[in-house]
């Protein structure tokens, strides 16, 4: 027996232009942006690895399936056609025996007609051909001769083996076999073709329904292996995301606060190291953080203690240098001037002490407000009264009553007290002081304070430590003989009201610091308006 196949044609690589480097590198770049548009869980580890395990089973599946699939179809339609080539050689040699070599029409159609009934059920269509004779069987009903190929009309006439051909007619597979009728003159001779060809033509809907079946069984197996990826997938992501998700509450605890926060370490592989690594690094900051805030409650208690310490001598030399003060018009010139730097120094020395032990009990939490409900401008104009600052502060402040709220009357001077000061000491005048009241669309209302002056303003680079302890921007302000504490002290006073201040360069020039303090909904009145004092 002896195969035929059609001609086929294989488009090579060589057919395809490889894609330029612009386009491979833009290819990674679109993923990832496609990739950064999606979805928050589509981008989560949960469906990247059920991604995975599905698109590993679909191919696993369709790779088994495909492989399977073309070995059964191969052996079901080779069992088959060897079995109908066999089947129709047995008749074509029975009915050559008897037909003679150049046969009649009436003689080729009852060959024909023998081979037909010989195997009638089987769903055989026959024909025979002896040059330009032919007959068919059943008789009339088959006009596939015309369809036949020219190679399998050529080979059948140039080969004394069977040649077959699986073609399709009207959507149905069906098995073509040319049969050349070959005749021995005698033993151990060649056999010679008469020139008569049967062919056979053998639907095969059957077999096409057993790959179909194969198909469909192919096509189920791989829905179960997707269905049982998906659940192992989820089933993994679970495993995975379990000691994850416990990283990441306690890591989350971590940025809250609690140090003491440690993991679960289950098993010896990557999530087990991590979870050992991230124990042993919140045990090395537990500990740093507990070192650092002992030492630094050390500095608190040791400031606190000289200050404290401080305090009754400097009472002491602040009574003498009083009373040397008293009588230094009566010394002599340069008696007079030491007495006066060591009058300025206890001053000053007195001042940080004071300002070092307000820190110290900010430090230690150990301030506390006493509210009263007031009158904001009249506390104002107390302060800027009580320090002589009434004639060199310009005020803008609300009429008696408008503007109230509940603060403390004492923290509140400081505030106002060390904004003028400021102002005056390192500023130009005119120095101005304004207060206002705002209300935010969520409905709460501020009273605004803003204190400005006409100085050369603060440098950029000093903005944001402005309000830090010990910080001078000494670039551009005069030498300040203050402690560095002011703002600082101010700031704490503000923050402990639930306030906000900052400070910045008015356009056109000068420094501006904004005080804003949180009113009750009733103190805010419709009336901002303020009169100039």
């Amino acid at each position: 027996m002896r195969g035929w196949t059609a001609p086929w044609a294989r488009i090579t690589g060589r057919d395809r232009e490889p894609p330029a480097d612009g386009q491979r590198r833009a290819r990674p770049r679109f993923l990832r942006a496609a990739l950064s548009r999606a979805p928050l869980p589509l981008r989560g580890l949960r469906f990247r690895l059920v991604v995975a395990f599905a698109l590993v089973a679909v191919v696993s599946a369709l790779s088994t399936g495909a492989l399977a699939f073309r070995e059964a179809r191969t052996g079901v339609l080779q069992q088959s056609q060897d079995a109908v080539i066999r089947q129709f050689r047995a008749s074509v040699d029975s009915v050559a025996a008897h037909t003679p070599m150049a046969p009649s029409q009436a003689q080729l159609q009852a060959a024909v007609d023998e081979v037909f009934y010989a195997n009638e059920g089987q769903g055989w269509w026959l024909q025979a051909t002896y040059g330009h004779l032919h007959a068919d069987a059943p008789t009339g009903t088959f006009d596939g001769f015309n369809k036949l190929t020219p190679e399998l009309r050529r080979s059948t006439q140039t080969r004394r083996a069977a040649v077959f051909q699986r073609v399709t007619f009207d959507g149905h597979p069906q098995l073509v076999v040319g049969m050349p009728v070959t005749y021995n003159s005698g033993a151990d001779t060649e056999s010679r073709l008469s020139g008569i060809v049967m062919y056979l033509v053998v639907p095969q809907d059957t077999e096409q329904a057993y790959v179909d079946a194969m198909i469909s069984g192919i096509e189920h197996a791989t829905l179960v292996a997707l269905a049982l990826a998906v659940v192992l997938a989820l089933i993994a992501a679970r495993g995975v995301l379990r000691p994850v998700r416990a990283l990441r509450r306690a890591t989350r605890r971590m940025a809250e606060g609690h140090l003491d926060v440690r993991l679960a370490v289950n098993g010896s592989d990557e999530l087990a190291d991590l979870s050992r690594s991230f124990n042993d690094t919140a045990a090395a900051l537990e500990r740093s953080v507990a070192e650092l805030r002992r030492l630094e409650a050390q500095a608190r208690r040791f400031v606190a203690d000289v200050s404290h310490e401080l305090r009754t001598p400097l009472a002491a030399m602040s009574a003498v240098t009083d009373v040397l003060d008293e009588n230094a018009p009566h010394l002599g010139k340069e008696t007079g001037d030491a007495l006066r730097l060591i009058s300025e120094g206890t001053g000053r020395l007195s001042t940080l002490v004071e300002d070092l032990m307000e820190i110290s009990r900010f430090d230690a939490g150990a301030v506390t407000l006493n509210p009263d409900e007031i009158d904001l401008a009249e506390s104002v104009r107390r302060t800027l009264a009580s320090r002589g600052w009434t004639g060199l502060v310009d005020t803008d402040l609300p009429r008696p009553g408008a503007l109230r709220a509940r603060v403390d009357p004492r923290r509140l001077d400081v505030v106002m007290a060390n904004l003028a000061g400021n102002a005056l000491r390192h500023g130009a005048t005119p120095v101005r002081l304004t207060m206002r009241s705002r209300q935010e669309d969520d409905g709460v209302a501020w009273a605004v304070i803003e204190v400005t002056d006409s100085g050369p303003g603060i440098a950029e680079e000093a903005l944001p430590h402005i309000f830090e302890r010990f910080y001078k921007a000494s670039t551009t302000r005069s030498r300040s003989q203050s402690s560095g504490l002011g703002l600082a002290i101010t700031a704490e006073n503000v923050r402990l009201h639930g306030g906000r201040i900052s400070a910045a360069n008015r356009p056109g020039g000068g420094a501006a610091f904004t005080v804003e303090l949180p009113l009750h909904r009733d103190s805010a009145t419709a009336d901002d308006a303020g009169g100039a004092v």
